[in-house]
């Protein structure tokens, strides 16, 4: 009888111990799925976004995820584009956030920060932790000819974008953006808040660091110096490019995922599951499916 208690103890201690270091979870992602009421252009099919998002939503609500983030340009254009697609996006059943793209503040001056509020977007960056993960998410309209709304941020924009304009950068467009110094100090805090606690980083932002073109923040060398001493960081989520991209650098894996609302026919999107060494990459249709080593 003793022996058999024990080993009932044993079984309980090993199970208990078992949940306790278990890090895995899963999540849903979707990158671009700029609805709007228009005709088609550069292979964007934005009528038949809302169909494509409700799709997708209905297969993420068949697992159980941790939760659902949009990697940015939820709507092209026209702030009532929001209530076409936002009744979809209110169904998913795990959590759910935002990051921002440049194409969600393409609206009128005066409704440039109630898409914040239409979206549940407390503060334009910010951060969540899941098991052993930090999650920062950036805002790279934060210095932005379309996405500023004070007059400060408005004179950094236009010093940054002269200071970088005839340096024959490819990125250097008006349809991105950069973090302000004030958004990199906060990162940084975050970066140290995260060695502290033990926890591994991944970023999203609506634009890529990597590979280097035309889609990237301006100030992207300045991000990169930021992060090379934190070894904790390793990945860095986004999309904006919708074809697609990826590279490894430095340990840190720097995914860009297609658009939601390219081609005429296809859809584009994802389960991502984390474990202990690995990040799995489930693609739908045709987003690729990946196995990313965390070392």
């Amino acid at each position: 009888m003793k022996k058999i208690i024990i080993f009932v103890f044993l079984l309980l201690l090993i199970n208990a111990c078992s949940q306790k270091t278990d890090s895995s979870f899963k999540i849903g992602i979707i990158a671009d799925c700029q609805y709007c009421n228009c005709d088609v252009k550069w292979d964007r099919y934005y009528k038949k976004a809302p169909k494509r998002l409700q799709e997708a939503v209905a297969i993420l609500n068949k697992d159980s995820l941790h939760y659902t983030i949009h990697l940015g340009d939820f709507i092209d254009k026209y702030f009532n584009s929001l209530d076409s697609i936002l009744p979809t996006w209110n169904t998913i059943k795990s959590n759910s956030y935002h990051v921002l793209g440049n194409h969600d503040f393409e609206v009128q001056d005066s409704l440039k920060k109630k898409v914040l509020e239409k979206l549940n977007i407390q503060k334009r960056y910010y951060s969540f932790v899941v098991k052993d993960w930090r999650f920062i998410v950036l805002d790279g309209n934060d210095l932005s000819f379309y996405g500023t709304t004070s007059n400060k941020k408005a004179q950094q924009t236009d010093s940054l974008f002269n200071e970088l304009k005839d340096k024959n950068l490819p990125f250097v467009q008006k349809w991105n953006g950069a973090l302000s110094n004030q958004q990199l100090s906060w990162v940084k805090t975050e970066l140290d808040e995260a060695i502290k606690e033990n926890q591994k980083v991944g970023f999203y932002c609506h634009f890529p660091i990597f590979p280097v073109d035309q889609h990237n923040i301006w100030n992207r060398e300045q991000f990169l110096a930021l992060i090379k001493p934190y070894k904790n960081v390793k990945l860095f989520f986004n999309g904006h490019n919708h074809a697609g991209a990826y590279e490894f650098v430095d340990d840190v894996h720097y995914l860009t995922f297609k658009g939601m609302v390219d081609t005429e026919n296809t859809s584009a999107f994802a389960k991502v599951k984390f474990e202990n060494d690995t990040v799995f990459v489930k693609g739908y249709e045709r987003e690729i499916s990946r196995k990313l080593v965390i070392n």
